[in-house]
């Protein structure tokens, strides 16, 4: 099945799909701001976001974002509990240094978390590293091992047993292959996983 895009991205389209109107957002390393200004624009949530990036942040704001400049590990650390209800990390908890922390972060300031990340156990993925014997590097991870801003490898397979273990609830677990819902095989066939969680 397709999925549409939002500011060509599809995991943004699933992620605009699980957020309720009129809801209070944050998103963890939220970039230039395009999914929280679609939010706003189309969901009237009310948005927030952190990110590192200066000149992302200062983009962020001109789309009329309420964005802070910031680590997002720490800033989790600023905000009481449950002040959100939902807390979006897209596309990076792969690169966090710490990621059991932020997921639990995450759920202790917002009553729904959403993460979005490449699954590794991607076929290309493990063809690659089969046929190589090296580091895997194919057109979706197109980084050397050295210069990876990856330092998590994990699969959609590896967070059901992560959530299984913590106690938490997926209330919502959607997987993407290039522009496509994939339904069978997700740790095989799947790019990219969405998962909608909450605390036990």
């Amino acid at each position: 099945m397709g999925v549409r895009e939002i500011y060509g991205r599809s995991d943004y389209a699933l992620i605009g799909e699980l957020v309720e109107p009129h809801t209070r957002v944050l998103d963890l390393g939220c970039g230039e701001g395009l999914l929280l200004a679609w939010l706003k624009e189309n969901k009237h949530v009310e948005a927030r976001g952190v990110e590192m990036v200066s000149a992302s942040v200062q983009k962020a704001i001109a789309r009329g974002v309420s964005v802070y400049q910031g680590d997002l590990e720490s800033a989790l650390e600023d905000y009481p509990d449950k002040a959100f209800d939902y807390v979006i990390l897209s596309q990076t908890l792969q690169e966090t240094r710490h990621p059991l922390r932020v997921l639990r972060g995450m759920l202790r300031i917002g009553n729904q978390a959403i993460v979005a990340f490449p699954n590794f156990g991607h076929w290309s993925m493990r063809l690659n590293h089969l046929l190589t014997g090296r580091a895997p590097k194919t057109e979706l991870f197109p980084h050397e091992w050295y210069d990876s801003p990856n330092i998590h490898f994990l699969t959609v397979h590896d967070f059901e047993l992560l959530a299984q273990k913590e106690g938490w609830r997926i209330e919502r677990r959607m997987y993407l292959s290039g522009h496509y819902q994939v339904t069978a095989l997700p740790n095989l066939m799947a790019e990219v996983g969405v998962f909608m969680f909450s605390g036990a």
